[in-house]
């Protein structure tokens, strides 16, 4: 079997841990002794074994055996001893590594500690696929804010709702499984104050398997009602709920949704909102390394004009509301072709009765 198909299955271990990984990467490994797999380990949990140990706690003899693994092993102390010394110990010949961490306390290094032992290392096989199973933690360790997919859901000509508000059930009940799988792989789930009002929704992962992400509600005045299903266990500890205010909200306020368990964060206000700039950072500081946005058409179209958008995810009911409808983006002024957000590396698929389309924000030329 050559490395590819060894890399691969590694990589098919490292998705198990999507969703569970926060504030660390998704990482598989493969242990291979005359051309059989003979150990296999993934990262299953911030804090909790590197998926390289797993792997090595399982293999027996390794003389001679050889380790792939989909990202640069870690060569530093964190919440785990480093995964090079481990490697060393172990006596195996050679590690095939997928992506380079671009972590500044690994990149490279994890590499260059294992040739210095005598370990041969081949990089780079399947990088590409490795690198993307672990965009934001990418996007995370680059730029220090959380890598952000808008997510958005309407009728085939584009209307997330009638004249009458009436929006339940514009797509069908795969393509709303398919968005509980994304809010599970993500740190945090963000609306605005409007979507809280006009839907009540509950942020939670409940239609597939998997851990419901913090709540992040952008509410300039803090007027989100107490009885709102985002508070639903906050007080109690077993959900996390932030609330993005202005710093001119009143301090009553801010007492009072405190006292329901909410974190709020006072940000500077501009014309058209929160600086979500701000708000962006703030998360960061936090170790939030990805945020689904599925507020209406006015936050999405605040977070294009912003450009913070990193990837796009569209779903698209099979029915036809008509011009009186709301629209999917509101409030984004585009004057020209020229000047409209373009996609790039763009995927459709079907999911049950609905169109679903997934693309990155393409970039500028010149």
């Amino acid at each position: 079997m050559p490395h590819e198909e060894f890399m691969r299955a590694a990589l098919r271990l490292a998705i198990k841990g999507l969703g569970r990984t926060s504030p660390n990467p998704a990482v598989g490994a493969v242990i291979v002794k005359n051309g059989q797999i003979a150990s296999t380990g993934y990262h299953r949990k911030a804090g909790g074994p590197h998926a390289e140990i797993e792997a090595l706690a399982g293999a027996g003899r390794l003389k001679g055996a050889t380790v792939y693994v989909t990202l640069e092993p870690c060569c530093h102390f964190g919440r785990t001893p480093p995964c090079t010394e481990a490697l060393i110990r172990s006596g195996v010949k050679r590690v095939v590594v997928g992506a380079s961490d671009p972590n500044p306390r690994v990149s490279g290094k994890g590499i260059r500690a294992l040739r210095r032992a005598g370990i041969e290392v081949i990089a780079g096989i399947l990088r590409d696929e490795c690198a993307a199973l672990n965009e934001p933690y990418n996007t995370y360790i680059r730029r220090r804010t959380p890598f952000v997919t808008l997510k958005l859901a309407s009728s085939l000509d584009g209307r997330i709702a009638t004249s009458s508000g009436s929006s339940k059930w514009i797509t069908g009940v795969e393509a709303r499984k398919s968005v509980h799988r994304l809010r599970s792989l993500n740190d945090a789930v963000m609306v605005g104050r409007n979507t809280v009002k006009n839907d009540d929704p509950e942020l939670t992962v409940r239609l597939v398997r998997g851990s419901s992400p913090v709540r992040v509600v952008l509410d300039s005045l803090l007027e989100t009602a107490p009885v709102a299903k985002v508070f639903n266990g906050v007080k109690e500890g077993k959900a996390r709920l932030l609330i993005f205010a202005s710093k001119e909200v009143k301090a009553s306020r801010v007492r009072k949704a405190e006292g329901l368990g909410a974190e709020v964060i006072l940000v500077q206000a501009t014309g058209s909102g929160l600086s979500l700039g701000t708000v962006m950072r703030e998360l960061g500081k936090r170790e939030i390394t990805s945020v689904l946005v599925e507020g209406g058409s006015e936050l999405a179209a605040s977070f294009i004009s912003a450009g913070l958008v990193d990837k796009y995810v569209f779903f698209y009911g099979p029915m036809l509301i008509g011009g009186d409808g709301l629209p999917m983006i509101a409030g984004l002024k585009v004057k020209g072709l020229v000047n409209a957000p373009r996609l790039e590396r763009v995927k459709a698929t079907t999911v049950g009765s609905c169109l679903a389309i997934v693309g990155y924000p393409a970039k500028r030329k010149g």
